[in-house]
């Protein structure tokens, strides 16, 4: 069995990691060729996840993406969605023909407020039945330490589900089947929102009491959004759901909660963008949700005070104040 790996950072590392356990070839797309020499050279990305090994005898890395797809027929997109579009645009809808599309990116495409499988239908014409997405709570930092951890694979075709399901098993990796693409696709951008607004909280100084009515609250929101943004029938509890909510929150390797606690340390969203060398999807992710909410009209306080502090510089204590009377 042969995969294609997408993506340069730490979960695309993640992931590769992952497929060399299963897979006889895992095809690998990076745009540095600093990472191509790293690998190939050390069986160690230089500059993500350094402290993952990889069976660099499976792997197969390259920065021409057209020979990475055209090398199998089941791809994971792991890239951070403000860079899909630009990463992808070189391919046509020919390249993705009789292609399996696996979502590993957890973000909303920017300049055109879709989530993946949105997007890829739109402009590569890959039907949703060809799509999956891989989503749960899955820091990479623990899966390069072969650390227990839990995937949910989601298609809307429950064959294809079982068969990639079964593809990332592993020893460290315990993997389930969902149908409900749209309503994981949406519970991982959102996750990455409440994520960040509780670290804007921690920043500010408030506390773990605080922050955990606060998670409560962003879990009932997460609901009522998916309800409305993707109806089906669905536990939010399920860990794909609530758990990736709750690592994504609490983790000390959550960029998402890092970013926001420097937010409300005081730092400027450009400043604390600098600081970072990673992407924090949930900065794109507030004003996507909130465009696309403009015309759903869902109650989304937790995602609303993201916004205002992000997009709008409103005063932290006083949206902080206004929240806090929101709690239910």
């Amino acid at each position: 069995m042969d995969i294609a790996v997408l993506g340069s950072g730490s979960w695309a590392t993640a992931i590769v990691k992952i497929a060399t356990q299963n897979h006889n070839k895992v095809y690998w797309w990076v745009r540095e060729n600093e990472i191509v020499e790293g690998v190939r050279n050390y069986g160690r990305n230089p500059l993500f996840l350094r402290s993952c090994q990889l069976d660099t005898n499976k792997i197969e890395i390259t920065t021409d993406i057209k020979k990475v797809i055209s090398s199998t027929d089941t791809i994971v997109l792991v890239i951070p969605s403000a860079f899909v579009e630009k990463s992808l645009q070189e391919l046509t809808p020919a390249d993705f023909k009789n292609k399996t599309i696996i979502s590993a990116t957890k973000g909303i495409i920017p300049s055109t407020n879709q989530i993946v499988a949105d997007f890829l239908q739109n402009q590569f014409k890959v039907e949703l039945e060809n799509q999956a997405v891989l989503s749960g709570p899955s820091h990479a930092e623990e899966i390069a330490q072969d650390g227990m951890t839990y995937l949910t694979i989601g298609a809307h075709n429950e064959i294809l589900a079982k068969e990639l399901a079964n593809k990332f098993s592993c020893r460290f990796v315990k993997t389930r089947t969902s149908t409900d693409i749209r309503g994981i696709e949406y519970s991982a951008v959102l996750k990455n929102i409440y994520a960040l607004s509780a670290g804007i909280c921690k920043g500010a100084g408030y506390g773990d009491n605080f922050i955990a009515v606060l998670i409560s609250n962003a879990a009932q929101e997460m609901q009522r959004f998916l309800d409305v943004i993707a109806p089906n029938e669905r536990d939010t509890n399920n860990f794909v759901y609530l758990g990736d909510l709750l690592v994504t929150a609490y983790s000390q390797h959550s960029r998402n909660r890092t970013f926001g606690q420097m937010i409300g340390q005081g730092y400027t969203v450009k400043s604390a963008q600098l600081e970072m060398s990673m992407i924090a999807e949930g900065y794109y992710a507030t004003d996507c949700i909130h465009k696309t909410n403009e015309n759903l009209g869902v109650d989304m306080p937790i995602a609303n005070f993201a916004y205002k502090i992000l997009y709008q510089s409103s005063p932290l204590n006083q949206e902080l104040q206004e929240l806090s009377e929101r709690f239910k």
